[in-house]
C-alpha cells in the first residue's frame, strides 16, 4: 500500500509542478477545454455549411439547379417530405461527410475564380459537373438515395410493372445502383450529345 501512495504523491507533484510558467495539470485541463471549444466550433461550421440556405447562397446554385429541383417530387409531394441539397449531395456518416466536404473545396475554388459564374458557363460545364456527381454516387452505391429509399422497404405491388421488374432484377440483386437508372431525377439532364446515359 505504501508504494502506491508514494507513486500517487509523485504523480501529483509532477502535475502541480510548473513546466515553465504553468503546471502540467493546468496545461492538460486547458488543452482539454481548448479541444472542446475547437470541436464545437468545427461541428457548428460543418452543420452551417450543410443546409439548403448555404447551398443556395450563391447565385450559381440558386438560379440554375435549385430552380430545377423545385419542379420535382423531391421538393413538393403529397407526403410533405422534402429532400434538401445535403440530403442528396452530402453523406450522412461523419467520416464520409468530411471526405465530401474536402472534395467540395474544389467547388469553392470554382466559385472564387468564376468557373461557372454565368448561366452560359454553367451550361458549358454542366455535363462534367453531372458526370462527376454520377461517378461519386455510383462509387458509394447511391448511399445518399439509400438514406431515404430502402430496397427492402419497397412495395413492388404499388410500382408500375416496369419499375417493379427493374427494381427486382437490378436493385435488389445489387447489379445496379439508383443513379444508374435515375439520372435527372432531381435536376434536368445535361445535353448528353453522344455520351451514353448508362
Amino acid at each position: 500500500m505504501r508504494p502506491l501512495a508514494e507513486l500517487l504523491k509523485r504523480y501529483w507533484a509532477t502535475i502541480r509542478r510548473p513546466s515553465r510558467h504553468y503546471s502540467l495539470g493546468f496545461l492538460v485541463v486547458g488543452g482539454f477545454i481548448a479541444g472542446v471549444v475547437f470541436w464545437g466550433g468545427f461541428n457548428t461550421a460543418m452543420e452551417l455549411t450543410n443546409t439548403e440556405a448555404f447551398c443556395t447562397g450563391c447565385h450559381e446554385m440558386r438560379d440554375n439547379v435549385y430552380v430545377e429541383l423545385q419542379r420535382t417530387i423531391h421538393y413538393t409531394n403529397r407526403s410533405g417530405v422534402r429532400a434538401v441539397c445535403p440530403d442528396c449531395h452530402v453523406p450522412h456518416d461523419w467520416t464520409d461527410k468530411i471526405a465530401r466536404k474536402m472534395q467540395a473545396s474544389k467547388e469553392v475554388w470554382g466559385k472564387i475564380f468564376g468557373t461557372i459564374d454565368t448561366r452560359e458557363k454553367f451550361l458549358d460545364h454542366r455535363l462534367a459537373l453531372a458526370q462527376n456527381e454520377w461517378v461519386r454516387m455510383k462509387a458509394n452505391n447511391s448511399l445518399e438515395c439509400r438514406n431515404c429509399h430502402g430496397a427492402d422497404s419497397m412495395d413492388f405491388t404499388r410500382q408500375s410493372p416496369r419499375a417493379a421488374d427493374m427494381h427486382a432484377r437490378f436493385l435488389v440483386t445489387g447489379q445496379k445502383t439508383c443513379i444508374d437508372c435515375h439520372k435527372g431525377i432531381a435536376h434536368r439532364l445535361p445535353d448528353m450529345g453522344l455520351v451514353s446515359v448508362q
